[in-house]
């Protein structure tokens, strides 16, 4: 690995911060270059240069300067650690990839933002 991997995710959500608790302990307990960014610090955020609300639609991962989001974010981040490389080469398969890339964009990550927007109004 030539750069620190770096993911954005929803601390918030449920969902999201116990899928990322699980890598950052696969990563930790390896020492593994990847850093785990909350979208709800602020200051975090602001060095992704995407807004709160895009942040929080999809799992966001930088790599060597680039970001992705969506299933592509989770295959890059897979790829990174040793017990997930299996399920960055499953879902990099060509009907796979295309299958779980719509599952997520049009039914997972819609309705977990759902449910952020949600967990947003009731803390209001």
């Amino acid at each position: 690995m030539t750069e620190k991997t770096e993911v954005l995710y929803n601390g918030e959500c449920p969902v999201c911060s116990r899928e990322v608790n699980h890598y950052a302990k696969l990563s930790d307990d390896q020492a593994l270059p990847i850093r785990y960014d909350d979208l709800n610090d602020l200051s975090k955020l602001h060095a992704w240069g995407i807004t709160p609300d895009q942040a929080a639609r999809r799992l966001h991962v930088r790599k060597d300067g680039q970001i992705t989001a969506g299933i592509p974010a989770f295959i890059v981040l897979w790829r990174e650690i040793p017990q997930t490389r299996w399920l960055a080469k499953l879902f990099n398969l060509p009907v796979i990839h295309r299958i779980a890339c719509l599952g997520y964009d049009y039914v997972l990550a819609p309705v977990i933002y759902r449910w952020h927007i949600a967990r947003q109004g009731r803390q209001s």
